[in-house]
């Protein structure tokens, strides 16, 4: 059975001398690939989590990150910011909300607030566009050429990470400030794009916010910016609507059942769409199985999307739902020999690679783990807390 302590003595072996690597299927950290700051910043977190729950050694390696993270090769102390990899140095907006995450729980856990201070003033600098009320997507490694996609995913982070940071923040009204973008983009992704598409989510846009629906239908498995629905991001969306509403003094009405009619729309059109048991990795627009691969983090975040709902509704469905998912993950993904999950699966359950290799980060998992029977706050850190 998948325990926490398991899961991060399996994620303590990425551990490199200045930061974090991805982790092959037994472990061991793949020296072909460079380090990856989406990397380097998950596992800050998901050991800084660990921490505030008092295991040994964790506050080592979240401390070990936050070091990472500001003094390593991945941070750009000439222009400022984070460049994805140590072999791409461009600026991303999906990078630069984990790096606030991993910094926002930094805080919380008492490992210093400057990688936060630093990270969320980048974000909020470089990434937001009040106008939009949502983040831009990329610029080059100086700061001078902005990339014309926009795009859902690096949103969706930045929401966690925002709520996160104005959990762990000091000033109220720079925390008033971040739940109020957070909205803002809740606001417009959930109760404005997939409200109007009958629960069905955009995830890619050109530079004036326009849906680009056909986005990368010749390349549709891709890890970041897949073709069409992405199912997990769905319970992903449906779940921050509830931490959001959480951490809203006086949260709009229609958090709670947007969240719930995503959530409905992603279980109800994703679960054996082919015939299959679990979710495959995207749909088409006409709810088809496109990339019918079963990716981990699309089960963990069905599960921890049930289990917030379950909290926050009390309605058995919920839970019998976090239950009957869990199991299956345990039942199929679940490697016993490492702790982790396999990461990806052909639908019928053999381990399979066609867009993710390894077992590289512990991050849906932990989490996945952490919010079963926790309550409903804007952040895991302040659930721990």
């Amino acid at each position: 059975m998948t325990d926490l302590d398991r899961l991060l003595a399996f994620a303590a072996r990425s551990r490199l001398d200045d930061g974090f690597g991805y982790l092959d299927a037994d472990g061991s950290v793949l020296a072909d690939r460079p380090q990856e700051a989406w990397i380097v910043a998950r596992m800050t977190h998901v050991f800084g989590l660990a921490h505030l729950l008092g295991r040994p050694g964790a506050g080592d390696l979240a401390a070990h990150g936050v070091r990472a993270l500001r003094e390593g090769p991945l941070h750009d102390a000439r222009h400022g910011g984070w460049r994805s990899s140590t072999e791409d140095g461009t600026k991303a907006a999906y990078v630069h909300a984990f790096v606030v995450l991993a910094g926002s729980t930094a805080a919380a856990a008492g490992l210093g607030d400057d990688l936060l201070g630093e990270a969320l003033d980048v974000l909020q600098h470089r990434f937001w566009d009040d106008e939009a009320g949502l983040a831009v997507e990329e610029w080059d490694a100086g700061w001078t050429r902005l990339d014309g996609y926009r795009g859902a995913n690096a949103n969706m982070h930045g929401v966690e990470a925002t709520l996160a940071a104005a959990d762990a923040v000091h000033d109220p009204g720079l925390a008033d400030r971040l739940r109020s973008q957070a909205l803002r983009s809740v606001e417009r992704v959930v109760h404005g794009w997939a409200r109007e598409r009958d629960w069905r989510l955009p995830e890619h846009f050109d530079d004036a916010w326009t849906p680009l629906p056909e986005h990368n239908r010749d390349h549709p498995a891709d890890p970041f910016r897949p073709y069409g629905v992405t199912v997990g991001h769905q319970f992903e969306w449906a779940r921050l609507c509830l931490h959001l509403r959480s951490a809203l003094d006086q949260p709009p009405v229609w958090l709670l059942p947007d969240a719930v009619a995503l959530f409905d729309a992603a279980a109800g059109r994703g679960w054996a769409a082919d015939g299959e048991d679990g979710f495959p990795y995207t749909l088409d627009w006409q709810d088809r199985p496109v990339v019918p691969a079963r990716m981990h983090w699309v089960l963990c975040e069905a599960v921890a999307a049930a289990e917030v709902l379950a909290g926050v509704t009390g309605e058995a469905r919920f839970r019998d739902l976090a239950d009957r998912w869990w199991a299956h993950g345990e039942a199929r993904f679940a490697d016993r020999a490492t702790g982790s999950w396999h990461h990806e699966l052909t639908p019928t359950g053999e381990v399979a690679s066609g867009t993710w290799t390894g077992q590289p980060d512990a991050y849906h998992l932990a989490q996945a783990l952490l919010l079963r029977n926790s309550p409903v706050r804007g952040s895991i850190a302040a659930a721990l807390r």
